[in-house]
Order: structure tokens, then C-alpha cells, then sequence
């Protein structure tokens, strides 16, 4: 056998959303057994790999403890020698202020191969999602881009005479570069524009002039941020819908991402926390962006197999004995088939046995492996498949996979109370995250969500426990929650929710993620209205 060969990709992440990314950098992403990211590296991103991917943060952020270039290199060296896919995950483009030099050098003295992957660089994303065209045929023949990481080595008398400048890593440092500007000769009334998180749902803007941005950014964190000066900056009044007024700040995450002047979508304007399951958000959250929303991920439970096997693997050697298996959800049905297949059966190990499912997207899930329920019931939710079980119960024998951690308590009470014969074995198990995203955190700090969704009471529970490590007590929790709607998928997911928040704002009338979202379009519909 060939011992596969390893191969290093310096990947661009572009500017944050995985909407930015090329196709290449997509594909290699699914592919990676090993990525290795970089600080600003959005969220998102790290759920394009494969759970069995080893995902190493090596984040460089000023003025906090990171992992040295020499240890990176080491890393990449390491895991391409070891016959490894690697990716080598960097914001924006990798030859735009990456530090490629280093790590090609690396990857050349031991004998590695590697590839580069260019990304769309920050310094010409964020002025286009700010409305800043960087060229113009009378403001601007020309621009510079620059980092101001060590501003005393930069050239201020040359820069101060080009026509547009675009400044990363600058934010710490903009005091002095106003002040090497002015005193080589701009004026104090040059246009400025600071985009901060640029192409991420936590994207704010503020235009001025050098004379007055002092003032209104005072005791706000610039970073990451991209700094544009020159008086293209005041063509953005010109070519948004809303102005953006140079003697006034704003301090409202906007997303423009999708500069159009297309018409208003039903959840423009409205900021959406989604708390699915890691790797599992994606769809819903794609239907919300196609509805005009932005969107926020923040995966309030890991699915994971369970601490032993060994239950479902006696089951399905035993399936002949059963009568019927019963699926709640799409993780029982991946991973049941998964062990079905690890034993080395296939589906005719079934043909004995009758299959209900709860949801459509449970049903979805099995069909992928080309098989059809026998029943499904009407109202999508576990505690009514008895009433509508369409046969007898008593003396059958029930095959019920489920989280470890045990759930459904209703449903197995009343099969069993039915007369029938329930096994229940774990088949995997539902944990809380150990961290937050920077993005959620932010917004939640800032106050900017309107609407957090929850589709399952673990959602709820596990979402409690992590924004502990957000605020620093109870009142802080209520007063950063006060404002926010509350929405669920259906009943159990709001008893939930009035436990622990005391309140649901909207629970869909179809207990699935469409209806969900039906009921978020119809609740923001219906909040207009009343203000109109």
C-alpha cells in the first residue's frame, strides 16, 4: 500500500462569512485533516471540515498570549511529514499581511509540499460592504494599503499625498496616524471610514473627519477594523439607500455584504440568534438569510457517539426480535444505521421490522438510506405517535434509540402503558459547548440581537449555561435578555423556555424549522403593524 503523501494549503479565508470563501477554498476545507486558523477566522468556517478534522487555533491577537510563528511552522512542518492534508487557514489573503514568507521557507527546508490559495483581502472587501468605491476617476486615480502595526517605520510624507489610503491594523494606533497625516500636510477635513468586523453579522461603520473620529470612537475596542481615508469615503452617502452622515457615528451592526438597492426582504432589518446543534444550523440558517436576516451562530450542543456502543450493537444483532423502531430525530437515524453498517449490515437486516419517525426531517434522513417510514405522525411531535399508533401495542416489541442522556420520557410511559415492550439504548449523546463564538458573544454583550431561536429544550438549557461566561451575574443576563424575542419550535421547547426565562415570544404553529421561520416572518409582520 502507497503511504499517502502530505500537502500544506495556504488558504484565504476572505473577509469572514463563508459565503466569501473561493470554490477551491470550500472544497479543500472538506477535505482537510488537519486545519490550522488564525484568529479572525469566522466561526463559521471551522463547520465546513470534518468532525474528524484536528482543528488547531494558532490565533495572533495584539496584546494577548498566541502561538509564535516558529511553533506554526513547526505544526504545518509536523503534519504534512505525518502524510497529512493541511490547511493553513488565513483571513483575508494569504500574501496580504499573512506572514506566508516564514512558513513557505518552513515548508521548502523540509521537503514539503504546498500550494497557495488566494482569498478576498479585507482591505478591498470592507470599503465595497461600507459603500466606499476605492477608485473614482476625479476623487481617487489611486489608492495605497498599508498596515500600521509599527507606524514609526512607515513613509507618512509619501502617504499623505495619495489619493485614498487603507489602513489594517490600525485601530490601536489612530491617534498617531491622524497626527502624522496632518502634520505632513492632509487636511482636517479629510473623510475617514473605520469598519470594524467587516463581513460578519457584527459589522459597524463610522464615518467622520480626521478632526472629529477621535471623539467618536472614544472607549470603543477598534479591532479588527479597516481604516479608509480620503474623500471617496464620501461617495458612500451617494450610493446606499440609507446616508451615513459624516458628523454622526454609527454605532448599528450593519450588513452590507449584499450591496443592491433590491427590494426589502421580510426579516431585513432583524439580527437572529441561531442555537442549533454544531453543524447542524446551516439550513436554517441559510432560510433566514434568504429572508432578508442576519444571521448569528452560536451551536449550543455537540453531538457526539455515545460512551459505549454496546447497547446498540446488542440491539441490532438482536433486530429480528423487534416489531417496530421508532426514530425521533435525524442523529438517531445517522447514527443507528451507522453501527447497523458497522456490523456489517445493510438495510434487508430491517425487513422484518416496521419504522416510525417523528418530522419530516426525520423521515428526510431516512430516506437517504432508501427507506420510507411506516408511520409517521400527523403533529411532527413524539408525546401524540400512541394516540395515533396505527396498530395495537400490547405484547410488541420496541426498538427506541436515543440520547444517552435519556429524553421522551412521555412517549416510552405511554407505549409501555400501551402494553408494549420498549428497549431503549443510547445511540448517542447531546453535550453543552466549552465556548462561545466571538461573534455571538459580541452581540450579546452589545445588545444587538432581536430574535433567538431555540428548537430543542437541551438549546435552552445549555444556552443558559453559556452565556454565564458572558456576563458576570444574573441582572446583567436579564437586563442583556430584556429586550429580545424568545422563539421555539414547539411545546416541550417552550415549557423550557418559561422555566428558565419565563416567557416564549413565539412558538410555530408547525413544530419544524420552516414553520419556525413562517412564525419569526409572521411575528415580525405583525410587530410592524402594531407600530405603524
Amino acid at each position: 500500500m502507497t503511504e499517502q503523501k502530505g500537502k500544506v494549503y495556504l488558504v484565504g479565508a476572505g473577509p469572514g462569512n463563508v459565503a466569501y470563501l473561493t470554490l477551491k477554498a470550500y472544497s479543500l476545507l472538506g477535505k482537510a485533516q488537519v486545519l490550522i486558523y488564525d484568529a479572525l477566522v469566522d466561526q463559521q468556517l471551522l463547520e465546513c471540515v470534518s468532525p474528524n478534522c484536528l482543528r488547531l487555533d494558532v490565533g495572533k491577537r495584539g496584546g494577548k498570549p498566541s502561538t509564535s510563528q516558529g511553533e506554526i511552522n513547526q505544526l504545518l512542518v509536523q503534519h504534512c511529514l505525518e502524510g497529512k492534508q493541511v490547511v493553513r487557514l488565513k483571513s483575508g489573503d494569504p500574501f496580504i499581511f499573512g506572514r506566508c514568507t516564514a512558513e513557505i521557507q518552513a515548508l521548502q527546508g523540509s521537503g514539503c509540499e504546498f500550494e497557495v490559495v488566494p482569498g478576498v483581502s479585507s482591505a478591498l472587501a470592507a470599503p465595497l460592504m461600507a459603500g466606499i468605491p476605492l477608485t473614482d476617476p476625479v476623487l481617487s486615480r489611486c489608492f495605497a494599503v498599508l498596515t500600521a502595526h509599527e507606524p514609526d517605520a512607515l513613509d507618512w510624507d509619501g502617504l499623505s499625498r495619495l489619493d485614498t489610503l487603507v489602513i489594517l491594523m490600525g485601530g490601536r494606533h489612530l491617534p498617531e496616524i491622524i497626527h502624522q497625516l496632518v502634520r505632513h500636510g492632509r487636511s482636517l477635513s479629510t473623510a475617514i471610514a473605520i469598519i470594524r468586523w467587516a463581513g460578519t453579522p457584527n459589522q459597524q461603520i463610522w464615518t467622520a473627519e480626521l478632526d472629529n473620529i477621535l471623539e467618536q470612537t472614544s472607549g470603543v475596542s477598534l479591532s479588527p477594523v479597516v481604516i479608509v481615508i480620503g474623500e471617496v469615503v464620501r461617495l458612500c452617502n451617494y450610493l446606499q439607500s440609507e446616508k451615513i452622515s459624516l458628523d454622526k457615528v454609527s454605532h448599528t451592526p450593519t450588513m452590507l455584504s449584499n450591496f443592491s438597492s433590491s427590494g426589502q426582504l421580510p426579516l431585513t432589518g432583524k439580527t437572529i440568534l441561531v442555537t442549533r446543534s454544531s453543524g447542524q444550523s446551516s439550513q436554517f440558517s441559510d432560510r433566514l438569510t434568504a429572508s432578508g436576516a442576519t444571521v448569528i451562530e452560536m451551536p449550543t450542543l455537540e453531538i457526539v457517539p455515545p460512551l459505549s456502543w454496546n447497547a446498540l450493537d446488542q440491539a441490532i444483532a438482536d433486530l429480528a426480535d423487534f416489531d417496530w423502531l421508532i426514530l425521533t430525530s435525524t442523529n438517531g437515524v445517522n447514527y443507528f444505521f451507522e453501527r447497523l453498517f458497522a456490523q456489517g449490515k445493510d438495510v434487508r437486516a430491517l425487513s422484518g421490522v416496521k419504522i416510525a419517525v417523528v418530522g419530516e426531517k426525520t423521515a428526510a434522513s431516512l430516506s437517504q438510506f432508501c427507506l420510507q417510514p411506516d408511520f409517521i405522525p400527523p403533529n411532527f411531535v413524539a408525546d401524540s405517535l400512541v394516540a395515533n399508533f396505527p396498530e395495537a401495542l400490547q405484547s410488541k416489541k420496541v426498538l427506541f434509540p436515543r440520547v444517552e442522556s435519556g429524553g421522551r420520557e412521555v412517549l416510552v410511559k405511554e407505549l409501555t402503558a400501551q402494553g408494549a415492550v420498549v428497549i431503549e439504548v443510547a445511540a448517542y449523546q447531546s453535550r453543552c459547548p466549552s465556548n462561545i463564538p466571538e461573534s455571538a458573544k459580541f452581540a450579546l454583550q452589545n445588545r444587538t440581537i432581536d430574535i433567538i431561536t431555540f428548537a430543542s429544550s437541551k438549546t435552552v438549557k445549555f444556552f443558559c449555561q453559556l452565556i454565564e461566561q458572558v456576563f458576570d451575574c444574573n441582572s446583567d443576563i436579564t437586563y442583556a435578555l430584556e429586550k429580545i424575542c424568545i422563539a421555539s419550535i414547539g411545546p416541550e421547547t417552550s415549557k423550557t423556555c418559561h422555566t428558565l426565562f419565563g416567557r416564549v415570544n413565539i412558538e410555530a404553529e408547525e413544530y419544524t424549522l420552516d414553520g419556525l421561520t413562517q412564525a419569526l416572518i409572521k411575528w415580525v409582520k405583525n410587530s410592524e403593524f402594531t407600530h405603524e
